[in-house]
């Protein structure tokens, strides 16, 4: 797993950390409650729903907002509004486009412009019209270069961000953290995007967890997500939520995923790692051994604990690092980073432990040998 920069690290955690599968505990008698023209479902047949749906082609507006608690640091990700890396911090707005797992685009609105990644059979474009660069690489047409057969890994290959970017992204999350510790209930049903849709509660039964729950809106005629929200305890708003707010199941324009770059603008070709990933610097710093990314724990209190290849010593990631709290203990020492769905926490010796805990269970992570 690549974990490319800092920022990465203090992904959404609260939907991510927790991809541990196993068995589950489904309150199978209540029933959501039919809105309109829908009738009732159980947890567990708005389960299988989900597991069967099969998206075919869409077009709509995503709107991703992230409350993470994070104290006053840094700029995370050097980015603007319209750089897909920003997408851990504030609301963002973006277009999506899908006709099959070779033709997906996505554009990522901001106050100065505009960035799209556009997959269209072999080719893969990286643009940003704040900068007029373009970057292209060529896929194998063969392939679905990474992504589901409803193209939803597309972007996150692209883009190298672990922050879901639509609601099916953020939904396969929630639904991978299901286990022995998962309560799944449904809720009442709502309306989204102005489509009647289910909606299923996911809660923890243990201890040590900063969420509360996930809610998963399911739209009652496709199944597909529409939206997914993540809260963190003792919070009555989401720390994450992803969202739509207009979509249609219907095949796009064929011209949404033709990008010629305009004149004027600098053109890369990408032959190495997915573009968009934005590489460590080593700033000078000396190099850690890498270790392979291990799991420590599982279900909800699961923790993530892997290795920098080198600890920054300037620059923005630098100066973040030593903004963070100094912690110690039999684990050794390092910084915190605490918000209210997450906490990181970056040991000198450059192990790093992330996941949707408290940060005692971190440091008993790191302990963990």
């Amino acid at each position: 797993m690549n974990r490319s920069a800092l920022f990465r690290w203090a992904a959404p955690v609260a939907v991510a950390a927790v991809l541990v599968g196993g068995t589950l505990t489904v309150h199978a008698v209540a029933q959501s409650a039919g809105s309109g023209s829908l009738p009732p479902r159980t947890a567990a047949q708005l389960l299988v729903d989900l597991e069967q749906a099969k998206l075919t082609a869409l077009s709509g507006t995503v709107v991703q907002s992230s409350d993470l608690g994070l104290p006053n640091l840094p700029d995370l990700s050097g980015g603007t509004s319209a750089d897909l890396t920003s997408l851990i911090t504030g609301t963002h707005t973006l277009r999506v486009w899908y006709d099959g797992p070779q033709k997906a685009r996505l554009a990522l609105l901001g106050r100065l412009g505009e960035s799209d990644v556009i997959r269209n059979g072999a080719d893969l474009w990286i643009w940003s019209s704040q900068s007029n660069t373009a970057t292209h690489r060529a896929l194998s047409s063969a392939s679905s270069s990474g992504t589901r057969s409803d193209g939803t890994g597309l972007f996150g290959l692209a883009t190298g961000s672990a922050v879901p970017t639509d609601p099916q992204q953020a939904a396969d999350a929630a639904l991978a953290a299901i286990t022995p510790t998962t309560v799944v209930t449904p809720d009442a049903t709502a309306s989204v995007a102005g489509h009647a849709a289910y909606q299923l509660t996911l809660a923890p039964r243990v201890a040590g967890s900063l969420i509360s729950s996930i809610r998963l809106a399911i739209d009652g005629t496709t199944h597909i997500p529409l939206r997914v929200q993540v809260f963190a305890a003792g919070q009555s708003t989401p720390a994450f939520e992803v969202a739509y707010t207009s979509v249609t199941f219907s095949a796009p324009d064929a011209a949404e995923f033709t990008f010629d770059p305009p004149p004027g603008a600098k053109v890369t070709q990408d032959t190495g790692a997915s573009p968009g990933v934005i590489r460590r610097s080593t700033g000078g710093s000396t190099p850690t051994p890498r270790v392979a990314p291990r799991v420590v724990g599982s279900g909800w209190t699961s923790v993530l604990v892997t290795s920098t290849d080198s600890m920054p010593s300037g620059g923005t990631l630098g100066r973040m690092l030593a903004a963070l709290p100094k912690v110690s203990g039999s684990w050794g020492s390092g910084h915190l980073l605490a918000g209210t769905a997450f906490s990181l926490l970056i040991a000198d010796d450059g192990r790093v432990a992330v996941g949707a805990v408290d940060p005692a269970v971190l440091y008993r992570a790191l302990a963990t040998r």
